[in-house]
């Protein structure tokens, strides 16, 4: 596993790039980079359980992400723990469904820059899917800087 590390300047404060980046309406809309269908289920509250879904790399059914929120200082700061995986609509929490996620983050950072946010992140991602997911990345964070300075 390795950590890609992505930046972006967003002219919109910081409280405004959260809601954004984490309200259901929104969240769909820049996370169409990762699965045209994302969505999620749960909340962002602090040990809760939230869990990242969309079509399954088949096409056939419902895939994605088990995770808790494992930090959150709104609106500066909030980790997710990946812990599990969705395959056809189930999900798996076993240790061989976590062999290549076990221990993975994504960490958020949200720094006030002169009226601007100044977003950081930094992702694990499995060895095979470090080019797509760093290509991914790259186009999800165009569109959300594109929603927030609309």
């Amino acid at each position: 596993m390795q950590t890609l590390h992505f930046a972006a300047l967003i002219n919109a404060p910081r409280e405004k790039v959260w809601d954004i980046m984490l309200s259901d309406v929104t969240y769909r809309e820049w996370t169409k980079e990762f699965n045209p269908g994302s969505y999620y289920k749960g909340d962002w509250n602090e040990g809760s359980k939230i869990v990242f879904l969309g079509t399954d790399v088949e096409g056939k059914g419902e895939g994605g992400m088990v995770s808790r929120i494992k930090e959150n200082r709104s609106p500066e700061f909030i980790s997710i723990e990946h812990i599990g995986i969705v395959s056809n609509g189930v999900e798996d929490t076993s240790p061989d469904a976590m062999k290549d996620w076990a221990g993975a983050l994504e960490n958020y950072t949200f720094n006030e820059r002169d009226g601007a946010t100044e977003l950081l992140i930094d992702t694990d991602v499995s060895d095979a899917e470090m080019g797509t997911m760093e290509s991914m990345w790259k186009k999800a964070l165009l569109t959300l800087k594109e929603i927030c300075e609309r």
